[in-house]
């Protein structure tokens, strides 16, 4: 692999990617293989390393490219200034999302970028415990829905293998039917990345539980370690015609799996007000504030070769 070209992500970088986010463990969930590799049909990222770097561009077909932010043990300041070179070659704008706060802190120099909030993008975090327990008054709707929910209804808990993985994949095609995924085309998006994700099960590190009722799973949830104290949620899908089956699997999936972990982070909320609403329900214990950072001033210059040890002045104009 040519270190210095552009290549589309494939399941055999993922040692490569796990060695530079290992490096760097991520709070944003888009910093995760799975996660770039299940949704890749859709955001069609690109990589390359350098300078002890890793980075990752997406060139999704409804909108512009955008690069994430530089990971690894290199000069991150440095790389994110070179991210940009990139997109100002390619002929876009040169813009890197999806930043968390962290990496702004530490890397972005608020006299040479914008820095704009993205908050329909930021994820929401949690505490597992309360997730696992839905404690107290502020959780009292959620545990009468749960309570409801294990009253009334039969079920096996189940943890994801081999067996159940079809089984998920039916579930999936059940659950599209009735959303009518092909009319939607980010139902369409997720459908495709689930399936990406289930069709791989033993190549990705994430794990599944699953609720079965009669016989057929009802709900499923699929996630993973992010660092060392959260896991993030992937995908969470349950059969929306039996009553408290969302609150069930999720928090089961909490208590059988991920007790030993201090938080969830269960991604963001793209703006859609239906979606907020659910993730403010469980009451975050903080957001994962993300930002847009663009270059201000006039567009980047390329850097030559044989100059990349002297850093330059970022001075571009440039927004996921």
């Amino acid at each position: 692999m040519p270190i210095d070209g552009l290549k589309p992500i494939d399941l055999g970088d993922k040692p490569i990617f796990d060695q530079y986010l290992g490096h760097d463990p991520p709070q944003t969930s888009e910093l995760n293989f799975t996660n770039l590799f299940i949704w890749r049909h859709y955001y069609h990222p690109v990589w390359k390393l350098w300078e002890e770097c890793l980075l990752i561009l997406f060139q999704p077909k409804s909108g512009p490219a955008f690069g994430l932010p530089p990971v690894g043990a290199g000069d991150r300041a440095k790389a994110l200034y070179y991210l940009c070179q990139e997109l100002t070659g390619m002929g876009q704008e040169a813009r890197v999302c999806r930043v968390g706060e962290d990496f702004v802190n530490s890397f972005v120099d608020s006299d040479r970028y914008k820095i704009i909030v993205d908050r329909d993008n930021s994820d929401y975090v949690y505490l597992t415990e309360d997730l696992a327990t839905l404690p107290g008054r502020k959780y009292h709707t959620k545990k009468n829905h749960l309570n409801r929910f294990l009253k009334h209804t039969p079920y096996e808990y189940r943890p994801l293998d081999e067996e159940l993985v079809e089984c998920f994949l039916d579930m999936q095609e059940t659950w599209c039917q009735m959303k009518a995924c092909v009319e939607k085309p980010e139902l369409l998006a997720e459908d495709y990345a689930v399936h990406e994700a289930l069709t791989h099960f033993d190549d990705l590190d994430y794990q599944g539980g699953a609720i079965v009722i009669d016989s057929k799973v009802e709900a499923f949830s699929l996630g993973e370690a992010l660092n060392e104290s959260t896991a993030v949620i992937h995908i969470e899908k349950a059969n929306p015609e039996i009553p408290g089956l969302y609150t069930a699997i999720n928090q089961l999936f909490c208590q059988h799996t991920w007790s030993k972990t201090v938080y969830i982070n269960r991604e963001q909320d793209l703006g859609v007000e239906g979606l907020r609403k659910a993730k403010e329900s469980y009451h975050p214990c903080h957001m994962v504030d993300k930002y847009t950072v663009m270059p201000k001033g006039r567009r980047v210059k390329r850097i030559r070769k044989g100059h990349g040890a002297k850093r330059r002045e970022c001075e571009v104009r440039h927004k996921v």
